[in-house]
């Protein structure tokens, strides 16, 4: 049986040349950070996002806030191309959809996508790293693509920093269980407590309250500008 690495805080990317194949919470949590255009511009991997996992993007909670925007940005900019499913995908995608514990609709298209052409799935969700797994294979983080040496030198230090935070304040962004005590060293303890999708977040900091999200916007507002 296949297992997944375990990973600290530095990316499982850094010796993966294979293309990227980007789930719809990834995209999420890369809008939310302010950077996200950079840090898929500065990675050397080609990304693919499937057109299954662009639809997902096309409500009106998406379009209002930006995230529709920022997706076909990218692909204006040919940072990110759209794939369609082939004939073998569809297979896949019905499978993966039709069993029991289903999953969404993007989930299913990265790794039919990610299967088929033996590229690298990105997803965060449990479910669909689980399915990733027995289909095609361990699939990564977002917080590997935060995380990698060539975004890392795009962006600078404080940078980085301030992308990773956003990212998890703004975005959620879900991360390895045992990555969560390097990512409160980076984002720093004060940080981090307004960052409640943190793995053990009640056990860590039950009883402190969170700094307001209207000061944390404004020490971030325009952070590309």
């Amino acid at each position: 049986m296949r297992k997944e690495k375990r990973m600290s805080c530095s990316s499982s990317l850094i010796d993966v040349a294979d293309p990227l194949v980007l789930d719809t919470s990834v995209l999420i949590n890369l809008h939310a950070c302010k950077h996200g255009e950079r840090i898929l511009a500065a990675i050397p991997n080609d990304i693919l996002v499937p057109e299954i996992v662009a639809g997902e993007l096309e409500h009106e909670t998406s379009r209002r806030n930006g995230e529709q925007g920022f997706l076909y940005s990218l692909v204006a900019n040919g940072t990110v191309t759209l794939a369609g499913l082939t004939e073998a995908e569809y297979d896949i995608f019905y499978e993966l959809t039709s069993i029991a514990a289903s999953l969404d609709d993007g989930e299913a298209a990265t790794i039919a996508v990610a299967a088929a052409r033996n590229f690298l799935p990105v997803i965060d969700e449990k479910r669909g790293r689980a399915r990733a797994l027995a289909k095609a294979r361990a699939a990564g983080w977002s917080l590997d693509i935060f995380r990698h040496p060539a975004a890392l030198a795009t962006l600078g230090d404080q940078s980085a920093i301030d992308a990773l935070y956003l990212a998890l304040r703004d975005g959620r962004m879900r991360i390895p269980l045992e990555s969560a005590d390097g990512v409160i060293g980076i984002i720093g303890i004060e940080r981090s407590r307004d960052c409640t999708c943190l793995p053990g977040y009640r056990d860590r900091f039950a009883g402190t309250p969170n700094r307001s999200t209207d000061e944390g916007s404004m020490a971030f507002a325009n952070p590309e500008d």
